[in-house]
């Protein structure tokens, strides 16, 4: 059955490219409504090639070049603003990633907010110090991640307001017993074209029927005004993420923007 409804989706595939090169090849002879036609139909199935070719193993960058052109004018000249929501173990590994990448994308700020839920924490020479102050003069995470050197770009914020101000990428990653009282204040205060990426592990569970809830669907829901959340999952170790060992991760993301999609990639 598998089969069958492979070959069947293949031959669909083969058929509307067929019945494109017709169209483009009856546009260049007639009039230019038909370029208009033509022109719909590369908008409306954009996204669907750019689904096909990285299945089947295509260059990404070859294979986002129509998405891109196709949608620079929705794209927004905005740079990117990273906000990472939560500061633990998996937190802090990911903002070494974030802080390296955002320092050399011309698309980001090189500014990368990561909020710290405030503690104070007890040093090696028995002084106490708050948590946030620590990362942002020795750029280490000596209580959560001690070792491994942050990138001097990312910056612990312990004011949620202020983290998540005008903010475009938003990264959930801490538990998610917290989300409830920190989204309506993330809500209010990132930017309103903002999306996000949820790393945090586990399901949350509806209250009324008791049912599985992706956590990412939480945030979309809580968010509102059409608010995406995708999710990176894998099978690694944020120690071994921090010190930058061969690791697996997978991103799942639909922003409704092929460009969006490749750019948070």
């Amino acid at each position: 059955r598998f089969l069958l409804l492979l070959l069947h989706s293949m031959t669909c595939h083969i058929a509307f490219r067929l019945v494109l090169l017709i169209l483009v090849s009856l546009s260049q002879s007639k009039a230019s409504p038909s370029k208009n036609i033509i022109r719909n139909i590369k908008r409306e199935h954009s996204s669907y090639s750019w689904v096909q070719r990285q299945h089947r193993g295509g260059d990404i960058h070859e294979s986002t070049q129509t998405i891109n052109n196709e949608t620079s004018k929705m794209a927004s000249p905005r740079k990117e603003q990273i906000c990472i929501i939560g500061s633990g173990n998996w937190g802090s590994a990911i903002a070494t990633v974030l802080g390296r990448n955002a320092d050399r994308l011309p698309q980001c700020n090189n500014d990368v907010r990561m909020w710290v839920f405030e503690e104070t924490v007890t040093l090696d020479d028995n002084t106490d110090a708050k948590l946030s102050e620590v990362i942002n003069t020795r750029h280490e995470n000596v209580k959560y991640l001690p070792g491994v050197k942050l990138p001097s770009n990312v910056r612990a914020v312990p004011d949620l307001k202020e983290a998540c101000k005008d903010a475009t990428l938003l990264i959930f990653v801490l538990p998610h017993q917290f989300l409830p009282k920190l989204l309506p204040v993330i809500r209010e205060n990132a930017h309103p074209s903002a999306r996000g990426v949820s790393l945090i592990k586990g399901l949350d569970f509806d209250t009324n029927t008791k049912l599985p809830v992706l956590i990412s669907k939480s945030i979309e829901e809580v968010m509102g005004r059409n608010f995406k959340c995708g999710v990176l999952m894998g099978a690694n170790i944020a120690d071994e993420v921090a010190k930058q060992c061969m690791c697996e991760s997978t991103l799942a993301c639909d922003f409704g923007n092929g460009q969006l999609n490749e750019q948070t990639l």
